[in-house]
């Protein structure tokens, strides 16, 4: 089974969840919505991550970019606690913008430090943060997205 099977298999119709949520919150379109939006998504060139709603909350979707960036296979990702996409010092940083998401619905123009499987470290900058959110606002977890970041030291 290839990487994007193995998500779409776990992530199943939340795929649809990320693009309508984000087009219902910021007014934009993740990816086109008149093609096949597992295909788009996966390929954008941005990457596009997104976890649940657990106590302790287990990414289920991360696109192509997303898997290369953190340098971590599809079935690793997907059952990886998202606060350890960011370094421990930087956690409490990243509690406080959830918590934002949560009370606003979505976020643009995030800044932060996050950390790779292989210790990588790098910048990201301009992210996008919103609620997973149905047509009747119940959330389902948070996504983001993001195109430009640098390595650091």
């Amino acid at each position: 089974m290839d990487r994007r099977a193995i998500i779409e298999s776990h992530a199943g119709e939340r795929i649809a969840l990320i693009a309508a949520s984000h087009l219902r919150l910021t007014g934009r379109e993740l990816v086109p919505a008149d093609g096949d939006i597992a295909e788009a998504m996966w390929n954008l060139p941005a990457v596009v991550l997104a976890h649940g709603t657990e106590s302790d909350p287990l990414f289920f979707y991360g696109n192509r970019a997303a898997l290369g960036l953190f340098e971590v296979a599809a079935e690793d990702f997907i059952r990886m606690p998202s606060r350890l996409s960011a370094e421990p010092l930087r956690r409490e940083e990243r509690a406080r913008l959830l918590a934002s998401v949560a009370q606003n619905g979505f976020t643009e123009d995030y800044s932060g430090t996050r950390v790779s499987a292989t210790g990588q470290r790098f910048r990201i900058d301009r992210a996008t943060v919103w609620n997973l959110t149905d047509r009747a606002e119940a959330i389902h977890g948070q996504a983001a997205t993001f195109d430009s970041w640098i390595e650091v030291d």
